[in-house]
């Protein structure tokens, strides 16, 4: 592994005495010198933020090898690093980039090491989406906590503050230098599907506190956090992978709801904002989205509320970019609106190509090309990767998923467990009275890097706490011949826990959820997802919120079920009657305990 030396003098030549930690006069000094002697394709290439498949930069398997040259043209990450000298690289489990620390290590090692062995080579800011609850892309054995609404439901900011510190100190272990969190959306939609429990709430400056806090554990961890998705994504019925959502808020609205965690996130020294693939006419009435909106980037984040740092597009792969315009003038348009970096376009090519042209027509300068280059440049100094781009193996070993690391996320996660109903003090349960328990419900797709199935993780812990507990899964969409054998199953059992996920009225969860209360056996409802189900089962006798189906979770919801824990989550947005959306039936704040 090059040294530090090395490192400086590839990347620096002539400027390598430079002092990072001197003056910010003097390092910009060197940073423009680097910017000046770059090509126009090197600068085009510093752009962009790209998906490689494979776990190895070097020798990945066959078949990821197959995926980069269908999707990318290229056979490995060190060739794409090489063929568009991009800046930055992103990681996704199904990209196979995240199999396990010391491999995740070693990738990144191999990518920095490609890069800087060439002319001019820089250092790369390797990203990940690691927001914690239902989007991870790092599992075990790194630690993993309560996702963003879970954390507004504890309501701690010291809480956010060392979920921050811990999880970008295991990333950067890994060689991971930026991750695109924290949510800084103020989720005030129930019918969200793509936010909702990603946020920290629907009260804006609570969810500024979290967020401010998040920031500054990464920012001790020399990580750069990202606040997403500008300027604002909370309240939206549409998901912007797939369509092309409208925000209909008033100036006046935003000003005082989806501003302020942004407002807070750039007090705390934000280093990135990511954008959203969103219209929202009363910033810009043009129908483009966010993302290539020069008046909402150029003109609010960056003249009204005063950010000067990297501006990322969210993926240029999602619909609500896509809509209005071709793959080939998106980048070019983001380009113009304000942006720095553009992550992971469809086509790599057709975008890298159609920014290239865009300056040899002077459609785009590149003059405009430095801007956004020095401050990619300067990020990656804050984060001194210029003088320290590797991993090392023994920090990964001394770091990820140490036994302090975990205990902090299940005290954490003890303190976001919500308890909305108990009636008759049915809860706690005791394994005195109600040995035998059923878990039945809803086991989605675990998010990544965690055991699942959530009935099976919910059992086990209860059988860890003494009780003799059996998961039963049945399912999103349960039908009646499961619901039958649900039922058969609850005449066995002293209590049944059932796990729910998103219900809606004409939900058959609903149906088997009421179909066990009617056997006359204790039914405990946890809502593994959007705190909003306990609306639709005004029957159940007990009702908690877990917020996510991670493990961290559901091993907390179990403790509060058996006592060994009191509930202590309050909820951070409000639920609405089932049958009068207009009226609250559980207001923020709300929670109960023992």
């Amino acid at each position: 592994m090059p040294s530090r030396r090395t490192v400086l003098a590839a990347t620096m030549g002539a400027t390598a005495a430079l002092a990072f930690g001197g003056t910010a006069r003097a390092d910009d000094e060197g940073l423009r010198a680097l910017v000046s002697r770059m090509t126009l394709e090197e600068k085009v290439g510093q752009l962009f933020v790209m998906r490689v498949y494979g776990n190895s930069a070097t020798d990945p398997a066959q078949a990821d090898i197959d995926a980069n040259l269908k999707e990318i043209g290229v056979r490995t990450a060190a060739e794409l690093v090489a063929k568009y000298r991009v800046g930055g690289i992103i990681y996704f489990t199904w990209a196979h980039n995240t199999e396990n620390p010391r491999q995740i290590a070693a990738l990144s090692n191999g990518i920095q090491r490609a890069s800087l062995g060439l002319p001019r080579g820089l250092p790369v800011l390797i990203a990940t989406d690691q927001e914690h609850g239902i989007v991870c892309r790092v599992g075990r054995p790194a630690t993993l906590f309560p996702g963003a609404m879970a954390i507004g439901a504890g309501g701690s900011r010291g809480d956010a503050r060392t979920l921050g510190r811990i999880s970008g100190g295991e990333l950067r272990a890994i060689g991971i230098n930026q991750d695109y969190s924290p949510d800084a959306d103020v989720n005030v939609n129930p019918a969200n599907p793509v936010i909702g429990v990603r946020s920290f709430g629907a009260d804006p400056d609570a969810v500024a506190a979290l967020v401010a806090a998040e920031v500054q554990g990464y920012q001790r961890s020399r990580v750069a956090a990202t606040a997403k998705h500008f300027p604002g994504h909370g309240d939206t019925a549409v998901d912007s992978h797939y369509g092309f959502p409208v925000i209909t808020h008033t100036r006046e609205v935003w000003e005082k709801l989806d501003a302020v965690p942004f407002r807070a996130a750039i007090r705390a020294g934000i280093d990135c904002v990511m954008t959203a693939h969103i219209q929202f006419p009363a910033l810009d009435d043009s129908g483009d989205p966010a993302t290539l909106s020069h008046p909402i980037l150029t003109g609010i984040l960056r003249g009204e509320l005063g950010y000067d740092g990297v501006v990322v597009t969210d993926s240029l792969g999602m619909e609500g970019v896509r809509t209005k315009y071709g793959d080939d003038r998106v980048p070019v348009l983001a380009l113009k609106a304000g942006v720095d970096q553009l992550l992971n376009p469809p086509d790599l090519s057709v975008a890298w190509n159609a920014v290239l042209k865009a300056v040899q027509d002077g459609e785009l300068t590149e003059a405009r090309l430095d801007e956004s280059i020095l401050r990619i440049l300067r990020l990656k100094a804050r984060l001194r990767l210029f003088d320290d781009p590797y991993a090392r193996q023994a920090d990964v070993d001394r770091r990820v998923g140490t036994k302090a690391h975990l205990e902090a996320a299940d005290r954490i996660a003890e303190r976001t467990t919500t308890l909305l109903v108990n009636e008759g003090g049915l809860l706690p349960l005791s394994p005195r009275t109600h040995r035998r328990v059923l878990v039945v419900g809803a086991d989605p797709a675990s998010p990544s890097g965690t055991t699942g199935p959530p009935t099976g993780v919910l059992a086990a812990a209860l059988t860890e706490l003494g009780f003799t507990a059996t998961a039963l899964s049945t399912g999103t969409a349960p039908s009646a011949a499961t619901i039958a054998k649900a039922v058969t199953a609850a005449g066995d059992a002293d209590a049944v826990v059932v796990a729910t996920y998103n219900l809606t009225a004409t939900s058959s969860q609903k149906t088997l959820a009421e179909q066990l209360v009617a056997t006359g056996r204790p039914v405990v409802a946890v809502a593994i997802r959007n705190p909003y189900d306990v609306a639709q089962l005004p029957s159940v006798k007990a009702h908690l919120a877990s917020y996510s189906w991670t493990d961290v979770e559901l091993r907390a919801a179990a403790r509060v079920i058996s006592g060994k824990v009191a509930p202590r989550g309050r909820l951070p947005v409000p639920v609405q009657r089932a049958d009068d959306p207009a009226q609250v039936l559980y207001p923020i704040g709300y929670g109960l305990s023992y």
